[in-house]
């Protein structure tokens, strides 16, 4: 080989090097794109009802389960996904060869989040995981890195923010229709049957805090803008039927902001309670509650020298999770980053481990 040659088949190698993923190919043609649920559980199934809406701009294409015979033959003569789309722990692997699946919703146990996003990305798929993003600040570092390096986008699913009316609530903070933010309150409070796996520190990875308390937490930091840095915090577990065994039954924390913004919040796995965030400002005040149901929101209080009170009771279309996941389309299509992406998954999983530690009982 001369020189010569030798320079051409090195242009040659630089340019295959530069050409895109298959997950950067996707095609633009206005079609749906493809996706593949895995686990099969409660929020994967109310996510593929809301995808069933063609404004989501996605179809299931793919299934994930430990039943194919049963759980995954179900869903798949439901939504008319072929047998050779039906894939087991095992075989998962075997995706990276399916070209209808673009990307992947992970509904998992907290625990499985960082595994099945690094398999899914090393496989060329998009993701789209629920949150918590995972059980650690590290294991989130990991999943955000294997995603960059296969050139793929990460989402977590934080669906209040594609909600229309959340979307008035934060568009009135910053227009500063309340003056200057003072501070908040927020919490997210509900009951836990004995024996589901959020209740295990393996598959949850934490108590409340991991499952309803981070709604208010990601709340308020998506509202700041900034993030905590002092934090205090307690925990409780009055329940003695052994229910609490592996984590809290109740915890209640505050943060304080760069800005002098001050929070406190709660949740709770054995309490009724309402779930709502309640903001107040120099000039004005709102509430939200319900806050973080699937759809109902309501909105009241004193905003720009007048009483407001809106109320979405769930009952229009698009859903958040529909809203959410034509969100994460758009962004494959237009190689546009999620607006709630894997570093916004990080900085609430930073903040979970500083309260975590505040109240004496660390999880990593």
């Amino acid at each position: 080989m001369d020189r010569r040659d030798f320079a051409k088949l090195s242009a040659l190698a630089m340019a295959w090097g530069s050409l895109p993923t298959f997950a950067q190919t996707v095609a633009s043609s206005g079609k749906p794109l493809g996706y593949a649920a895995i686990g099969l559980g409660r929020i994967c199934d109310i996510f593929m009802r809301a995808c069933a809406d063609s404004s989501a701009g996605a179809r299931l294409t793919g299934l994930v389960t430990g039943h194919p015979e049963t759980k995954g033959a179900q869903y798949a003569g439901k939504y008319g996904v072929p047998k050779s789309g039906i894939y087991t722990y095992d075989t998962f692997d075997r995706i990276r060869d399916n070209k209808d699946v673009d990307f992947v919703y992970i509904g998992l146990p907290n625990n499985m989040h960082c595994e099945y996003t690094i398999r899914a990305a090393e496989a060329g798929k998009h993701v789209l995981c629920e949150k918590p993003m995972a059980i650690s600040s590290a294991e989130c570092r990991k999943m955000i890195d294997a995603c960059r390096q296969a050139k793929v986008k990460l989402m977590i699913a934080y669906r209040i923010q594609y909600d229309p009316m959340w979307n008035r609530v934060f568009q009135a903070v910053k227009a500063g229709d309340i003056g200057q933010v003072q501070s908040f309150q927020g919490g997210f409070y509900g009951e836990m049957a004995a024996g589901e796996w959020r209740l295990t520190k393996k598959y949850g990875g934490g108590g409340s805090l991991m499952d309803l308390g981070i709604y208010p937490l990601n709340t308020i930091r998506h509202i700041v803008g900034e993030e905590p840095t002092d934090f205090t915090a307690v925990v409780s577990t009055l329940d003695k039927s052994g229910r609490f065994a592996e984590v809290d039954q109740s915890i209640e924390w505050t943060m304080k902001f760069p800005s002098g913004i001050i929070a406190a919040c709660g949740s709770s796995y054995g309490a009724r309670g309402p779930n709502f965030v309640n903001v107040n400002g120099e000039t004005g005040n709102f509430i939200v509650a319900p806050a973080f149901n699937y759809g109902s929101v309501h909105y009241s209080g004193y905003v720009k020298g007048q009483t407001v009170d809106e109320e979405n009771k769930g009952a229009t279309t698009p859903s958040q999770f529909t809203l959410e996941a034509k969100h994460f389309v758009g962004c494959i299509r237009n190689n546009k980053e999620p607006l709630s992406d894997g570093e916004e998954g990080l900085k609430d999983m930073v903040a979970i481990e500083a309260i975590y530690k505040a109240a004496g009982t660390p999880i990593a």
